[in-house]
């Protein structure tokens, strides 16, 4: 289930847009929600454009598109795939409404509140993973959430991870080049095989024969 929604303008932080579950009791979010504030603040122009956050019984799923960041708390139950299908269809509605206005640099806090409004119809719509549309969009190849970074907020938060592209690139560097260590090894073992067998081969029939001749 999605508990919350914000859009932030991603080079000031200013909040454009939010919305919660009116539905539920909020007062268990309040610990998320400051982790929330955590991690916009640590996001900038070279941050991963979309990663999971794990903390507790909850996911924290955001999106950086147009300059903005989408940002949502979820349920650990609910689908990584859906949650990034909701924000990617959020920010095609706000971009469509709002785009030409959401970098004036005169804009009040929470300026575009009414777009709570598609958020929760949106967010109705997402509701229920089991719906037959929803489960359409879970077998789409769309939507690749495999190779979307995902970090504990621990990690985060207190041992000072960093949600930036690079470190990110460089740890795939680091097991491609480890892979690719292993798989060259591997090549010049195959190689010196092919090169000596040969000649072991050979060996091995010519003591065969002298024993055979002189020891017989």
């Amino acid at each position: 289930m999605i508990r919350s929604t914000t859009i932030v303008r991603l080079n000031d932080k200013l909040p454009l847009a939010a919305s919660t579950d009116d539905s539920q009791d909020q007062s268990d979010l309040a610990k998320y929600t400051t982790e929330e504030k955590e991690i916009i603040r640590k996001l900038n122009e070279t941050s991963e454009p979309r990663a999971s956050i794990e903390s507790g019984p909850y996911n924290h799923h955001y999106l950086i598109a147009n300059g903005l960041i989408y940002i949502t708390i979820c349920e650990k139950s609910y689908p990584r795939k859906l949650a990034f299908t909701y924000l990617d269809e959020l920010d095609r509605e706000f971009i469509n409404s709002y785009g030409h206005r959401i970098n004036q640099p005169d804009l009040r806090p929470f300026a575009f509140i009414n777009f709570d409004n598609f958020i929760q119809k949106t967010k109705r719509v997402y509701e229920d993973s089991r719906t037959s549309v929803n489960l359409d969009k879970l077998n789409s190849e769309l939507q690749d959430v495999t190779r979307v970074m995902t970090k504990n907020i621990e990690d985060l938060l207190y041992r000072g991870d960093s949600l930036d592209r690079m470190t990110n690139l460089s740890s795939s560097l680091r097991a491609e080049s480890s892979k690719y260590r292993k798989a060259a090894k591997q090549i010049n073992f195959d190689a010196m095989i092919r090169q000596y067998a040969p000649v072991v081969g050979a060996s091995l029939i010519f003591v065969f024969l002298v024993y055979w001749i002189f020891l017989r």
